[in-house]
């Protein structure tokens, strides 16, 4: 039985091999453009009903913190330690879930190991 050769192929490389090279140079162009912007957008997080707010940027360093006043309480510090906790994380999940959905329309929805 001979195996046979797919249409477009010539010694065993596509024809267009030029074309999907520039394609995923210009995906990768994207991709990093997209991370630059991303890495310099903030993005906020609240916990306790708004008692604690981060705002933090797509880097995942965090801009600032703000504390309402009425929920510290010096006896009950594992809270406060709790609610700031909470805020950050929900933040960093909030980055992350918008840079996955973001890469995801530059590349078609395929995981790129080691890009994002």
């Amino acid at each position: 039985m001979k195996a046979r050769i797919p249409k477009g192929m010539k010694g065993g490389t596509p024809q267009n091999m030029s074309s999907m090279i520039k394609q995923a140079q210009k995906m990768q162009n994207e991709i990093t453009a997209l991370q630059s912007e991303i890495e310099e957008r903030e993005f906020t997080a609240t916990s306790g009903g708004g008692a604690v707010e981060v705002v933090m940027k797509g880097n995942k360093s965090i801009n600032s913190l703000t504390i309402k006043p009425e929920v510290v309480d010096a006896d009950d510090i594992e809270m406060l330690q709790d609610l700031i906790i909470s805020a950050i994380n929900q933040a960093v999940s909030i980055v992350e879930e918008t840079t996955e959905e973001e890469m995801g329309k530059v590349t078609g929805g395929v995981s790129l190991p080691g890009l994002f």
